[in-house]
């Protein structure tokens, strides 16, 4: 009997909950002996089955081939020794298993949270398109978002509407969680919401579901003294983030900006791809970044001519940019494309491979290290920006508090990687009257005879 577990590669983020997939070039097949059909299904409801296959997996994958100096064999032979009466139990002897490499990026997810992982990594979602939060005065569930172009929005939805019930179920004791995964389900099926709105009597909307793109990129155009700026906050590197920062991107140059600020503060991390192929975009030539795997087998990535803009660049990062906001933000800070301003980033240096198990549980991996073009390891270190900014307390607590704060005159990051954007603008265009005055220069020097 053959069991199959879908492979993805990522540099994940520094919490589980912000990994992010990249999907694989090969399928793993774990090989389990020929069986009857009665012995197969028994064989199926055995919580070994699946200890046995993520043992495979670090075995063959794991970048460390000591396994930390601990007997991986031996391991196994513990896993698959004792007696289980639950799954539960199972996977806690993987992941106490898994804490012998003393990596917490190796780790085993339960189904739940591998649909969860999934889910977010995938950058879309079936449903209506709203995002609510519990009202702690009205103890009330509250639409406080409405997605662009989904249902919800198309069908008439406001935010300020509370929600009653969700097919006929009242959400008067209903928690979010349960709210969500009601409100969510297949695309084209529908869901029944009974609303409160403001100066209307209740009433009830049936919407049809449909896949949702979640928004990883926004962009605008600030004016900033005589310049005009492309602002742009990549959130995650999700599965159409490249999609939506190449429209960005594209929108931002037809509306003649002259620089462009990368906010990537606060972003965990996400799809390897999705790094490079950003990278690329800003990136004319020149390496993206290094990685060395189990054998000391090293990858160079390099760019591939796809630039779409050549016009100056500052990045901002915080503490919380982790995982592919380093690659992105390594790539063109060693290449000399962008200015760096904030503080000091997380420092994940580590690529994980992401495996889905028999039983839809899934296993990440760490299967290699990466390094920025110079050849710098930032594990645990960051990257160091060009310009320090670190926010005072209480200046973190008004962005917090207010996020359409950020980048404004009450964002000193933003307010420095304007005026680092401003002297790089002007430089630009020094050089260019420059270049635009030297051939008639030397026009006139070669027809004068004297």
């Amino acid at each position: 009997m053959k069991h199959l577990s879908k492979s993805f590669s990522t540099p994940c983020s520094k919490v589980m909950w912000n990994s992010l997939l990249v999907p694989a070039t090969a399928l793993i097949v774990v090989a389990q002996p020929t069986l009857t059909f009665s012995a197969q299904a028994t064989l199926q409801d055995n919580p070994k089955v699946v200890l046995d296959e993520a043992w495979q997996l670090v075995n063959r994958f794991y970048v460390d081939g000591t396994f930390n100096h601990k007997n991986w064999q031996a391991t196994r032979q513990s896993l698959l020794s004792q007696k289980y009466t639950s799954k539960g139990q199972a996977y806690a002897a993987l992941r106490q298993a898994l804490g012998e490499l003393n990596d917490p990026y190796t780790r085993f997810m339960a189904p739940q949270e591998f649909e969860a992982l999934t889910t977010q990594t995938s950058g879309q979602l079936s449903g209506i398109g709203i995002h609510i939060e519990q009202s702690k005065e009205m103890d009330a569930i509250t639409i406080v978002k409405l997605l662009p172009n989904a249902p919800a929005l198309k069908a008439g939805l406001k935010v300020g509407d509370r929600i009653l019930a969700i097919d006929n179920n009242s959400t008067e004791v209903m928690d979010l969680k349960t709210a969500s995964d009601l409100i969510q389900g297949e695309s084209n099926t529908t869901v029944k919401l009974r609303i409160s709105r403001a100066g209307q009597t209740p009433f009830e909307m049936t919407l049809k579901r449909a896949v949702i793109e979640f928004p990883a990129v926004h962009s605008t155009v600030k004016l900033e003294g005589n310049h005009r700026i492309g602002y742009i906050r990549l959130l995650e590197f999700s599965a159409h983030a490249s999609e939506q920062m190449k429209a960005a991107i594209t929108d931002l140059e037809a509306q003649k900006v002259d620089g462009f600020v990368l906010d990537l503060r606060g972003n965990p991390g996400g799809l390897l791809n999705a790094s490079i192929e950003i990278a690329e975009m800003w990136l004319e030539r020149g390496f993206i970044v290094h990685t060395v795997d189990r054998q000391g087998k090293q990858e160079d990535i390099t760019a591939e001519s796809s630039v779409l803009t050549k016009q100056p660049l500052v990045i901002l990062v915080d503490g919380d940019s982790a995982s592919s906001s380093e690659i992105l933000t390594g790539a063109l800070q060693d290449n000399h494309r962008a200015k760096v301003i904030g503080t000091s980033t997380f420092g994940k240096a580590l690529v994980q491979s992401v495996h889905q198990l028999s039983d839809g549980s899934g296993l990440a991996i760490t299967i290699a290290h990466y390094y920025t073009p110079k050849g710098t390891d930032i594990s645990h270190k960051g990257i160091t920006p060009d310009i320090a900014v670190k926010l005072t307390p209480e200046q973190l607590r008004t962005l917090s508090a207010d996020p359409n704060s950020l980048a404004t005159f009450k964002d000193p990051q933003y307010m420095q990687a304007v005026r680092s954007l401003q002297q790089s603008i002007s430089g630009t265009q020094k050089q260019h009257k420059t270049s635009e005055v030297m051939p008639h220069k030397e026009l006139v020097e070669t027809t004068n005879p004297f």
